[in-house]
């Protein structure tokens, strides 16, 4: 953008521009200067980027928005990281994946940039998967990470097949089919009955359980990712208000009885 052109825009949008031209000036100079970031590939760099990430998920959870500022920054930091070490073999540089993004964003948003005319949400969903057929996917799915935890990999797995018009048109048909795998699993996993389990029958079952529990899910607005997760970490504080109280009476959790310690973990309820 030419300087004219900079100076042309509100105050606010020239500060970050500012903002930006720093970081990319200062991982010039590290990628020059430090030893370990001299040394860093983009191999090496990818389980960093998971921990981020993750590290900005406890922040949303816990909705703590200096947490969520500084993690996205260390986020930004490594694709800013990654941009500059394909700059040095000339495959990209920071400018060309931006410009990539900005075309993609045009592209997939023809009713904001072009004359197609949506009327809702679901719509622009069902716009967005078909374009990106045009674009080459071999699959509406094709564009879910193999990689993504299986609870998350299921969501998003739903929701693009919704994007694409598969999917059920009813809450009540969705419930109805959690109740029916509910009932496929108990037919293998039946805990009144001692005679031994198919476990490799019964892991199908459950995982078809929780397939259409995510899909009920998704039909009333639950992200079922964020739901476990607070639920776990509801879960942690309890255990710990156990622990610690057995602590101050200088017993061991082996010490206690379950009558003892769900005396504590009501009290972690009521707290």
């Amino acid at each position: 953008m030419e300087r004219k052109k900079i100076d042309a825009l509100p105050e606010r949008r020239q500060e970050q521009l500012l903002a930006f031209d720093r970081l990319l000036t200062i991982m010039d100079e590290l990628r020059e200067l430090c030893p370990w970031d001299k040394k860093q590939t983009i191999d090496s760099l990818r389980h960093l980027t998971i921990e981020e990430t993750y590290e900005l998920s406890d922040a949303i959870l816990e909705g703590d928005m200096t947490e969520i500022k500084k993690e996205i920054g260390d986020i930004m930091l490594h694709l800013v990281f990654y941009s500059k070490i394909a700059s040095e073999t000339n495959t990209f540089d920071v400018a060309d994946v931006i410009h990539s993004l900005c075309e993609k964003l045009i592209n997939r948003h023809p009713h904001i940039y072009g004359d197609v005319k949506v009327e809702n949400e679901e719509q622009v969903k069902q716009n967005w998967e078909a374009l990106k057929i045009k674009e080459g996917n071999k699959s509406v799915l094709s564009g879910v990470p193999s990689s993504l935890p299986a609870l998350v990999k299921a969501m998003r797995i739903q929701e693009k097949a919704r994007g694409a018009g598969f999917d059920w048109e009813e809450k009540h048909q969705v419930w109805e089919k959690v109740e029916e795998e509910m009932q496929e699993f108990k037919a293998e996993f039946n805990v009144n009955d001692n005679a031994a389990i198919d476990t490799e029958k019964a892991e199908a079952e459950f995982g078809d359980l929780l397939f259409s529990l995510v899909n009920y899910a998704r039909f009333i607005n639950i992200n079922v990712e964020t739901a476990l997760e607070r639920t776990n970490k509801k879960f942690i504080k309890r255990f710990q208000h156990i622990e610690s109280k057995a602590k101050e009476t200088g017993k061991t959790l082996q010490d206690m009885t379950l009558a003892e310690m769900d005396v504590y973990w009501e009290e972690a309820k009521r707290l």
